[in-house]
């Protein structure tokens, strides 16, 4: 492990003092149940939330609120942290007691908590700048990327309705069938003076997108 823990050093160019909060970031629950990362996973989520949060501010000063709390939701969620997992190859160093059935797969949670746990370790060893450093640097492209924010189909609906109606638009759930594992879910949605237009999808958050998507298209409301 002493060996993996230089490697991993080299790799992010940061030579810790207490090479133990670096052990314990890589430290799954499943390999040791008292002294793993989840603590230092949950300081490092706010680390990265906040250099995040300052780096938008300062790049967007004069955008919408809720444009940067999309562009702020699609650079810390676990899909991103798990993009930037797989840069610093964060399976080779991780420390988790892996099945026989599962030995050559890690769940990507696992692997983007892992992230936001070596973030954390940063944090408690050499301080805020070098973590917000660390950060910005590995999440350049894309933090570059947020430029264009897609707004989903629901929020866009959203927005027109109550700019024109004043009112949320109304979703109904219609249907759940098919087999557990594989559910249809099919909802309706309607605004103030439209008809309803109906969506399916394996959940009922897929389903209400197609259905605004399918209300946006008739109104041709772009």
């Amino acid at each position: 492990m002493q060996k993996n823990l230089q490697s991993l050093q080299k790799k992010i160019n940061i030579k810790f003092k207490d090479l133990n909060l670096l052990k314990k970031a890589l430290t799954h629950k499943s390999y040791d149940s008292v002294d793993n990362n989840e603590k230092i996973e949950f300081l490092g989520d706010r680390v990265l939330g906040l250099v995040i949060a300052k780096k938008l501010l300062e790049i967007y000063p004069n955008e919408k609120e809720g444009i940067l709390d999309k562009k702020f939701a699609s650079l810390v969620n676990k899909k991103t942290c798990l993009l930037i997992a797989n840069k610093l190859d964060i399976e080779k160093f991780i420390l988790i007691l892996r099945s026989t059935k599962n030995k050559l797969k890690i769940e990507d949670k696992v692997l983007s908590d892992a992230c936001e746990a070596i973030i954390g370790a940063i944090y408690l060893d050499k301080g805020f700048h070098v973590a917000e450093n660390f950060i910005l640097n590995l999440w350049k492209d894309e933090i570059d990327k947020s430029v264009i924010t897609k707004i989903d189909a629901k929020t866009k609906l959203q927005e027109y309705s109550l700019k024109i109606y004043k009112k949320l638009p109304i979703y109904k759930l219609i249907s759940n069938t098919g087999p557990r594992h594989k559910p249809v879910i099919k909802v309706s949605v309607k605004l103030d003076s439209s008809k309803n237009y109906y969506g399916e999808g394996k959940s009922k958050k897929d389903a209400e997108q197609n259905a605004a998507t399918l209300c946006l298209n008739s109104l041709n409301i772009k």
